[in-house]
C-alpha cells in the first residue's frame, strides 16, 4: 500500500514531546485513555506530517477531552457531532490530517447516524473509537456496546438490548478500513494508528478500553495474562492465522464459516490455515473476523480491513474543479455582477 500523500510532510524531525500539551490530564488514574494518549504522542511524529497539519475533533464524553491533551489544532464539539464537524474540516482543507476521538456512546448512540454515513462516504480521516462498554462521563449508564444483561445504574436488573459490534457496524456501512486494539498494548495501538494514517479513506480503530470506575475489568477475559494468548489473535497481512499459548491453534474457513482448529490434530497443518488478506475488496471474511468473540473464537486484533475505494473529499474536489472550469464566475465579485444589476446613486 502506498502512503497517503495528501498531507504536507514536516521538514524537521518531530518527537512525542512536540505533541504534549500544557493542559492537566483529567482522566481517572488507571483509565485506559492514558495509554491511548501515549500512543497518539508516539505515532504522530512517526507519521511525519507537519505539526500544524494535524487536527483533532471530538464530541462529548471522557474520550472527547482528547483535543486538550494533544498540542495540535483541535475542536471540542457537541454530543455525537464530531464526525460531521470533521467532515467539514477535511473538505474545506484537504491538506489536514484529521483525527476524531469518540466513545461508544458518543459515536453509536446519539451520533450513530453520523457515524455510519461518514463511513459510507469514505471521508479521508481517522476515527479513534474508545470502547469501554459504558457511559463514563455521566457516571455509569449502559451504552450501545454494553453486553446483554449488564447491570448498570440505568439497568439495575440487567440490559435487555442486543449490543452493537463496532466492527460489524463499520463493515455493514461499507467501511474501507477497520482495526482493533486493546489499551494494554501501546505498541499495537501505535502500529494500527500508523496504518490508519496511510489509508486513503475513513479509518476506524476500535480500542477496547478499561473504565476503572464504572466498568472495571470489562475486558479481563481478553487482556489477562492467563487468557490473552488463547483469546486474542493478532492478524498480520499475508500470514496464516495462528494463536494460542503454544501457537498450536489456528483459523480455517469451512463450508459453515470460520472454525478454530488445532495444528497437528486430524491432519491439520499450517498450510491449511486461513491467510489474512486485509486488502481484499470483498468484506466477507473481514466481517467474519470482526465478529469473532471468546470463548468460542479469539478476538481479532490488528488491521482487519484496508481496502481501496474512492474518497468523498477527492470526489468533492473533482466536482469543484469541474464546476470552476465550466463557468465564467470565478469569485464573489463575478457572482454579484452577473445577471441584471442596478446601481443606486
Amino acid at each position: 500500500m502506498e502512503e497517503n500523500l495528501t498531507v504536507d510532510r514536516s521538514r524537521v524531525p518531530l518527537t512525542k514531546e512536540d505533541f504534549v500539551s500544557d493542559q492537566m490530564v483529567k482522566w481517572c488514574p488507571g483509565c485506559g485513555a492514558h495509554a491511548i494518549l501515549a500512543s497518539v504522542a508516539n505515532v504522530f511524529p512517526k507519521i511525519g506530517y507537519r505539526k500544524e497539519n494535524f487536527c483533532l475533533i471530538s464530541g462529548i464524553g471522557c474520550s472527547s477531552r482528547f483535543p486538550y491533551y494533544v498540542n495540535t489544532y483541535g475542536f471540542h464539539g457537541i454530543h455525537g457531532r464530531a464526525n460531521p464537524l470533521a467532515t467539514g474540516v477535511k473538505i474545506s482543507n484537504p491538506h489536514l490530517s484529521v483525527w476524531v476521538a469518540t466513545g461508544d456512546g458518543d459515536s453509536m448512540a446519539i451520533g450513530g447516524n453520523h457515524f455510519i454515513h461518514i463511513i459510507r462516504r469514505n471521508v479521508d480521516l481517522n476515527i479513534l473509537l474508545f470502547n469501554n462498554q459504558i457511559y463514563g462521563l455521566t457516571k455509569g449508564q449502559y451504552s450501545p456496546t454494553s453486553p446483554m444483561g449488564s447491570v448498570t445504574k440505568s439497568s439495575p436488573q440487567g440490559t435487555i438490548e442486543h449490543p452493537f459490534n463496532p466492527g460489524e457496524l463499520v463493515l455493514g456501512a461499507q467501511g474501507t478500513f477497520f482495526a482493533r486494539a486493546v489499551d494494554t498494548n501501546v505498541k499495537l495501538m501505535t502500529d494500527v494508528m500508523f496504518e490508519a494514517a496511510k489509508h486513503d479513506g475513513t479509518s476506524v480503530i476500535e480500542i477496547l478500553q478499561n473504565c476503572v470506575i464504572f466498568n472495571d475489568g470489562c475486558f479481563v477475559p481478553i487482556t489477562s495474562k492467563d487468557l490473552r494468548e488463547d483469546h486474542q489473535i493478532l492478524l498480520k497481512n499475508g500470514e496464516p492465522m495462528i494463536f494460542g499459548k503454544n501457537k498450536d491453534k489456528g483459523i480455517v474457513l469451512s463450508k459453515l464459516g470460520l472454525e478454530v482448529v488445532t495444528i497437528g490434530q486430524n491432519g491439520i497443518t499450517e498450510d491449511d490455515l486461513l491467510v489474512h488478506d486485509q486488502y481484499s475488496q470483498d468484506p466477507g471474511i473481514h466481517l467474519m473476523l470482526a465478529k469473532m468473540t471468546p470463548p468460542y473464537f479469539p478476538i481479532a486484533l490488528g488491521v482487519i480491513r484496508s481496502a481501496m475505494f474512492s474518497t468523498y473529499d477527492d470526489l468533492v474536489e473533482e466536482q469543484i474543479k469541474a464546476a470552476k472550469s465550466n463557468t465564467k464566475i470565478k469569485n464573489v465579485d463575478d457572482l454579484l455582477n452577473s445577471g441584471d444589476t442596478w446601481e443606486i446613486k
